[in-house]
């Protein structure tokens, strides 16, 4: 990377604690450039109308940009391309990045999510047909908005009936029986975290 590079990413990391963009960790909404915006306006301490990209000004631009780098989230390209835009340093780089280059960035990070789901041997039906079904007709923005809660939902049920199928085993400890109720009860992260792990010591 290059010194620009480094110093520029150092700088996105200490904006991280404020950083309020998100990307597929299961947010609200889908990324955007406008978002990139009202998290340079939040940091101002503006509470009012998004600001346009094209009236922003070269430290809000460059503000903008290094919050998507430091967002843990963003994709391979989504960072390649904000670096690009930030060792060009000219306004019209970083405008034209914040406009049409990350939605096209974050676009193609999140297809490239969605073919690695779909290769995890572990993905269930639910999951495996969403995908398909996204990679047949989906828009970037309904694929950004699954992979941020549609992911977490349709996993959820797959979890679920693989819970299901292990109370269905006829050698089933009461041990094992009690702690697979207890996380058919729990969240999807708890689902998840006992089908990974706990269900591995349960009788160990």
């Amino acid at each position: 990377m290059r010194p620009t590079s480094v110093a520029l990413t150092a700088a996105a990391a200490v904006l991280a604690p404020v950083l309020l963009l998100s990307g597929p960790a299961f947010a609200a909404g889908p990324a955007s450039p406008s978002a990139a915006v009202t998290a340079v306006q939040a940091a101002d301490g503006d509470g009012g109308s998004d600001i346009p990209v094209d009236e922003m000004s070269d430290d809000d631009l460059r503000i903008a940009i290094l919050r998507i780098l430091a967002d843990e989230d963003s994709g391979k390209r989504v960072v390649r391309e904000a670096d690009e835009a930030l060792d060009n340093g000219t306004t019209e780089a970083m405008r034209a990045f914040l406009k049409t280059g990350y939605p096209l960035a974050q676009a193609e990070d999140d297809q490239v999510a969605l073919f690695r789901i779909l290769a995890d041997p572990d993905s269930g039906k639910r999951v495996v047909k969403e995908i398909n079904a996204l990679l047949d007709t989906g828009t970037a923005p309904e694929i950004r908005q699954w992979l941020e809660t549609g992911y977490r939902l349709a996993q959820a049920e797959d979890d679920q009936v693989a819970l299901f199928r292990i109370l269905a085993r006829p050698d089933i400890s009461d041990a094992m029986r009690a702690a697979v109720v207890e996380a058919i009860d729990g969240t999807p992260e708890e689902m998840r975290h006992f089908l990974e792990y706990g269900q591995y010591e349960v009788d160990a």
